[in-house]
């Protein structure tokens, strides 16, 4: 299902304007790629959320003054949306060096760290407290995203080192 600036997943309403913005367009290239859905909206985030860091917006152009608020961050000009729409295709996750990044996610028996791209648990804990709290070392030392899920699978949050 694609999504748009209106109809997005509910994990994605909390994020700046400009992050959701580039998050859907990002989702829905994974979708078109082949992704599963809850992995597509994890990536999309995160990679979302990296791009912002490495994008700051220091400029309020007024090519695009309809889907801004008077707050925050406004989108990025047409232009550059053009470039990134057209490089999607060829290229699944914007700008991205490779997929380090690690989930804390719900198992049957607690909570578990897996490596991004693998189906196999890195490590296992009983509660989520200690999971994240080893996602949290981990990410720092290796200087990678934590994904952290909730107990139904969805993103809850995302910690960068």
């Amino acid at each position: 299902m694609p999504w748009n600036k209106s109809d997005y997943p509910v994990s994605m309403k909390n994020l700046k304007p400009r992050i959701r913005h580039k998050a859907i367009d990002i989702a829905n290239a994974l979708l078109d790629d082949g992704y599963e859905e809850g992995r597509a909206i994890a990536i999309a985030t995160a990679k979302a959320e990296e791009w912002d860091e490495n994008h700051p917006d220091h400029t309020a152009s007024g090519s695009d003054s309809s889907s801004r608020t008077s707050s925050k961050k406004p989108d990025e000009s047409s232009s550059s949306e053009s470039s990134s729409r057209n490089r999607r295709h060829s290229e699944p996750v914007s700008s991205s060096k490779s997929h380090n990044n690690i989930h804390v996610v719900p198992t049957e028996s607690g909570w578990a760290i897996k490596q991004e791209g693998t189906s196999d648990y890195h490590s296992t804990y009983d509660t989520k407290v200690e999971a994240v709290d080893a996602a949290k070392a981990w990410s720092t030392k290796h200087h990678i995203r934590a994904i952290i899920h909730n107990q139904d699978g969805q993103i809850a949050r995302s910690l960068k080192s």
